[in-house]
């Protein structure tokens, strides 16, 4: 068993233990870490050689900050896990509000009960989860929110001066003293509330309503904003940013390999219960270049951002409809396939922000694009060029077998919930293209795979416009790209040039 711990301010004095700022605790515990080598921000991926370096240099710098970025940047996350940089427990004084140091008080009040009770006086242990706390930055936030307040009927009832700290009612950044206080979406808040924080940031005290009531704060200060909101919805006032000490810019993921670590972190994928879904890595990878297509999109507004929750949903989303499907043929184990992406849209929708051109198009339009643009580039990265260095090369290469049975006038039908035998039979009719997925395409149980690749490559020819598609609700059909035109059914115009990028080694 370990020492038990102090309960008194006698024992804690003889415990050996000096008080300590929030600032220097953080930067003691943080040149630990970094001697040892361990890890600092586990679970935060992409900013190792960006961000994470940014905040160190922060903390070592005993500085306050902000973390600026558009949505789904993890800014909020990362300001959370500043507490695994905190002491495991530290002593407050028992009986008061603002975590106070049992050997350092702040208030008159706190100091007149140590006087009285001397090392009597008892303490309590506040955790590291209990000294981090953070607020929305809404409209409705008013001073007394934050700093605190005259109580008007304690000073009645206790016949007290309002000059007095026993009629203070305290905000939430007093009761974080000693601790990290997060507030999220600093430019929502109103400028008069700005003004409130000048103190906290220069001075490190707080001042309520003109009476002479100062008390010192403890208090790391970290903020969150996004850029568009110093344009669409409000701002950070002048003298506020000037006291922030260090401004960190945050960033989306710009490696596919991050992207994916990020959404495998995150989704909901071991589900359990009667149905085990398998997702090929290629629809994986599919899900991550949705978003990057998005973050590109000439419908989108590339100020607001494409959070890393779309890829995150949008795979969780493809996984149910796959889930649905084994459910209602009574199959128990079942593959993702390019047909539950569709079905899926709704998780892409309400995470873009459309410019008047998108908004033209449509919401559900726009996300169809995004995933058939996602589904083109992942095409591209496996399985080689029809069109080979020469545009005018109308033989399609290791396609033409492909094309050719689709030119005789066949046609593939598929829905997302047909049993997994029955798509089967379908794609394999389809002359070369089962030898086709298999020479490129990675598949492990193939009992359950293989309709996927072979889907895959259907629908990866199609968005190279080398197949028609007809597309209604939970159905798609696959036909000569040639024939369409001539029926005036042409939905994407003629063959798309070569590509510029390489195949996947």
């Amino acid at each position: 068993m370990g020492v038990p711990k102090p309960t008194t301010v006698g024992e804690l004095k003889r415990s050996g233990y000096k008080p300590c700022s929030i600032k220097d605790e953080l930067r003691r515990n943080l040149v630990a870490k970094l001697k040892s080598g361990e890890p600092l921000f586990p679970g935060i991926v992409g900013y190792e050689k960006t961000v994470i370096p940014q905040v160190i240099n922060a903390i070592l710098s005993h500085h306050d900050f902000i973390l600026l970025g558009l949505r789904g940047q993890a800014k909020t996350r990362l300001a959370r896990q500043l507490t695994d940089l905190l002491d495991p427990e530290i002593p407050v004084l028992a009986g008061f509000p603002l975590n106070e140091d049992p050997l350092a008080p702040v208030t008159a009040g706190a100091r007149a009960h140590l006087a009285a009770y001397s090392d009597a006086a008892e303490i309590h242990w506040l955790t590291r989860a209990e000294r981090y706390r953070e607020k929305l930055a809404t409209p409705d936030v008013t001073i007394a929110d934050l700093i605190g307040d005259i109580d008007p009927i304690k000073a009645a009832t206790k016949r007290l001066d309002y000059a007095s700290e026993d009629v203070i009612h305290y905000g939430i950044i007093p009761r974080t003293n000693r601790g990290i206080f997060c507030i999220n979406e600093l430019p929502d808040l109103p400028s008069r509330i700005q003004v409130g924080l000048l103190n906290i940031m220069q001075e490190r005290d707080i001042q309520i309503r003109g009476f002479p009531v100062r008390l010192p704060m403890d208090v790391l200060m970290i903020y969150t904003a996004n850029p568009e909101d110093y344009t669409n919805r409000g701002s950070i006032i002048t003298p506020l940013k000037d006291r922030i000490d260090s401004q960190i810019l945050t960033h989306y993921p710009s490696k596919l390999e991050e992207s994916l670590a990020i959404t495998a972190q995150e989704a909901w994928v071991a589900r359990g219960g009667d149905v085990r879904v398998f997702v090929p890595p290629y629809l994986k990878e599919v899900v991550e270049e949705v978003a990057f297509a998005a973050r590109k999109s000439e419908f989108l507004d590339q100020s607001s951002g494409v959070s890393a929750r779309l890829p995150i949903t949008l795979l969780e989303n493809v996984i149910s409809n796959a889930e649905r499907r084994a459910l209602l043929n009574g199959e128990t184990s079942v593959c993702a396939r390019p047909v539950d992406f569709q079905p899926a849209i709704s998780a892409v929708t309400g995470k873009v922000e459309l410019v008047y051109e998108g908004e033209q198009e449509g919401a559900a339009n726009v996300a169809r694009h995004l995933v058939g643009r996602g589904l083109k580039n992942v095409f591209d990265r496996y399985l080689p060029d029809a069109y080979g260095q020469n545009k005018d090369d109308a033989s399609f290469g290791p396609y033409k077998a492909v094309i050719n049975w689709f030119a005789k006038g066949n046609a593939v039908e598929l829905t997302d919930r047909a049993p997994t035998a029955e798509a089967l039979a379908k794609l394999k009719s389809v002359d070369g293209l089962e030898a086709l997925a298999r020479e490129h395409v990675p598949i492990g149980d193939e009992r359950v795979e293989l309709p996927a690749a072979l889907e895959f490559v259907l629908e990866g020819l199609h968005q190279s416009r080398l197949l028609a598609k007809d597309e209604t609700e939970g159905l798609g059909r696959y036909r000569d790209m040639l024939g369409s035109m001539f029926e005036g059914m042409d939905e994407g115009g003629p063959p798309s040039p070569p590509r510029e990028r390489g195949r996947r080694k």
